[in-house]
């Protein structure tokens, strides 16, 4: 059976603190998170932007986050006002956030992994099997 795995990366600047941490991080400090989505088929879709099926997923829908958060996205927003509160902010929630809201936007049978990023040598990943 054939497999297509899509591969995108980008980066998005937000404000967050880390409610009830002792330490610096429970203060109001800034990233340039840098997020990757990993999204697997069998298949190839169409998407909102084309009618034809030959992509696993559009580029434009999995990279959603990086949006102005006037648009939709995560970029220059303070996440605890923006992240629903079931949602802490920190990377691990913040990768399931994505996660979340992208596997609602491709179709059911795509497989996503997202990896979130705070500093250059720390990473989380998050996937649901």
């Amino acid at each position: 059976m054939p497999k297509w795995k899509l591969v995108t990366e980008f980066t998005f600047d937000s404000a967050h603190y880390i409610k009830d941490y002792d330490g610096p991080c429970g203060r109001m400090h800034g990233h340039s998170y840098k997020v990757r989505i990993e999204a697997t088929s069998s298949k190839l879709h169409s998407s909102q932007y084309c009618p034809h099926p030959v992509m696993v997923a559009d580029f434009k829908t999995l990279r959603w986050a990086k949006q102005d958060v006037t648009k939709g996205g995560l970029d220059h927003c303070v996440l605890n006002e923006v992240l629903p509160p079931e949602y802490e902010t920190t990377a691990e929630m913040i990768a399931k956030y994505i996660y979340d809201v992208t596997k609602k936007q491709v179709p059911s049978d795509v497989q996503l992994k997202v990896a979130v990023s705070e500093t250059s040598n720390s990473w989380v990943e998050y996937e649901d099997d």
